[in-house]
């Protein structure tokens, strides 16, 4: 998914987590049909639960959301919401780097993954107390890649549900039925897929991939400010743009029962008013601005794994599945050219941005993989790096005078952007002698000048939705895909990555995919510049308090003081 700002385990990140996939095919996993999600959730409760307060409100600050419903999850920031509020069929479990059961207690995969068949969790019901069936799943599934949805807003996220039968008829609105996914009967949800594709079960852990009640169709307006869900928070008033988003603990929630109160998203503009109202007391959890990352660590101390908050180990630094890159409009005049998007990137310094700006919390970019995806490869981006006599004999083998180039970069004021931007514009400027002008937008207003193309060069993070090498190419670079904001398109990058998709065998469908990534790497669609590392920090409020690789919260299984 996109993400917004700096947002994971080191276990995870030595491991492998495509090859659990294919061990889960042809064979039932899950718990035992005869226990409770709740159960399950006992076994693994964090001690400190006990040790906090049962009503305290966890204070986070957000920067405003596109969307914090399921039809249009798009981003880190509504997503964060998003997954308090809703639970997916499985989840990926970072620590043990295996997928879990969640709102399915167990699975059934054929031998050819094109049919995965889920049990649902029983008694499970939505925060107004309706039942979750498998129905709902199929409504909620529906409604993503149904064109009628919202018209004026279609979701840029359908992509993900592409490989289900019966995608391409409903996405053209020549139906309104999603012959792939079914349901024979109220706990059973049956997925067929329109060609094998081994890796599906990550694909149900994406945020956005969860039931809906009837209430998301039949009120939609007040369900995109208040959605409904079936986890263990629920809304407590409607989502003020702009300022607030408060949710509460769900008591009616089928499995373990959130162990604070609530979360109240503070909604601020940029992180530097955030991280003073996180030093005023007024916040518990916080991003924190990269030039204040060492005094924060000095005053608050370093998280022990990197990803858990506890009393005097409060700022998060681990490693994440993500990476921050220059998304490039390949159909503007001057950057269809890859000539000048190959010596873009190679005139940017990225050593001294993540030395200047970041204080070593991120690592200069040698690919759109970041480590800890399998199929990562070193240097695989031979342009991700910095070579300006490369680059000025790029533009000279192309007949290009980088003197006659105007560029625009655009970016969000938020997170740092500013600064990176500002760097980026001086390395053009000095290495190559274009003019770089800078536009700062708001970011839901960049996401939509990215979506109709109407930009030059802007800034994205990417993180992975589910932790495999083909969420980070099938994204962002197979063609039409809501995600592909560089408007690129290769006819045989899509045949190879749909080959490689359909590929049952682990090391041979990832060394397609390593291909693919060089074939992409060659084109130069996006420039990566930086792996992510968190720099966030909480409150002396926060006795324990998780976050994963993809940068989502565990406040349902958290401790706070007050």
């Amino acid at each position: 998914m996109a993400i917004d700002s700096s947002m994971g385990r080191r276990t995870f990140l030595k491991g492998t987590a495509a090859a659990a996939a294919m061990a889960s095919l042809a064979a039932c996993a899950g718990t035992n049909p005869n226990e409770t999600l709740e159960e399950n959730a006992a076994e693994s409760e964090n001690p400190a639960r006990g040790e906090g307060n049962p009503d305290a409100v966890a204070r986070m600050y957000l920067n405003n959301p596109a969307c914090i419903e399921p039809y249009n999850l798009q981003e880190n920031q509504g997503t964060q919401v998003g997954f308090q509020l809703f639970d997916t069929l499985l989840k990926y479990d970072y620590t043990n780097q295996e997928l879990q059961p969640c709102a399915a207690m167990e699975w059934n995969v054929n031998e050819e993954a094109t049919e995965f068949t889920f049990t649902l969790q029983p008694g499970a019901t939505f925060a107004n107390g309706d039942p979750v069936t498998a129905e709902c799943f199929k409504r909620g599934w529906t409604r993503i890649v149904d064109p009628t949805t919202d018209p004026d807003n279609p979701s840029v996220i359908a992509y993900h549900l592409a490989m289900v039968e019966g995608y391409q008829e409903l996405s053209e609105g020549k139906t309104t039925d999603f012959a792939g996914v079914q349901a024979p009967s109220d706990d059973t949800l049956v997925v067929t897929l329109s060609q094998p594709y081994a890796d599906f079960l990550y694909v149900c852990c994406h945020p956005a991939l969860v039931p809906v009640p009837e209430a998301a169709v039949t009120d939609a307006g007040q369900f995109y400010v208040a959605p409904i869900g079936n986890g263990p928070f629920m809304m407590d008033g409607e989502w003020v743009d702009g300022q607030e988003i408060s949710v509460v603990r769900n008591d009616n929630y089928y499995g373990a029962k959130a162990s604070i109160g609530g979360v109240y998203f503070n909604i601020q503009r940029d992180v530097e008013t955030a991280w003073r109202e996180f030093q005023a007391g007024n916040l518990d959890i916080c991003d924190i601005p990269s030039q204040q990352v060492p005094d924060a660590i000095a005053q608050y101390g370093e998280s022990e794994d990197g990803y858990t908050i506890t009393p005097e180990h409060q700022v998060l630094n681990g490693d994440q599945t993500s990476t921050y890159y220059l998304v490039v409009n390949c159909e503007d005049p001057t950057l269809s050219e890859k000539a000048v998007r190959q010596a873009i990137s190679l005139s940017i310094d990225r050593q001294a941005i993540c030395d200047a700006l970041f204080q070593g919390t991120r690592s200069p970019a040698d690919n759109i993989i970041p480590p800890g995806i399998n199929g990562y490869e070193p240097e695989a981006w031979p342009y991700a790096k910095y070579d300006v006599d490369q680059a000025k004999q790029v533009l000279s083998d192309a007949g290009i005078d980088p003197s006659t180039i105007t560029l625009t970069l655009v970016y969000n004021g938020d997170g740092g952007h500013g600064e990176i931007m500002q760097m980026v514009q001086a390395d053009l400027q000095n290495n190559l002698g274009m003019t770089v002008n800078l536009d700062q937008k708001e970011w839901a207003t960049i996401l939509d000048d990215y979506q109709a193309g109407a930009y030059q060069i802007g800034r994205l993070g990417w993180i992975a939705d589910y932790p495999i090498m083909d969420n980070f190419l099938f994204p962002l670079f197979y063609t039409d895909n809501g995600d592909n904001r560089s408007q690129y398109s290769n006819p045989d990058v899509d045949t190879a990555m749909d080959e490689a998709r359909s590929n049952t065998d682990d090391a041979a469908r990832i060394a397609a995919l390593q291909e693919v990534n060089k074939t992409i790497a060659e084109d130069c669609p996006v420039i990566p510049l930086m792996f992510y590392k968190f720099s966030m920090c909480g409150s002396d409020h926060v006795l324990s308090l998780y976050e994963d690789p993809q940068g989502k919260f565990y406040f349902a299984d958290s401790a706070f003081s007050e």
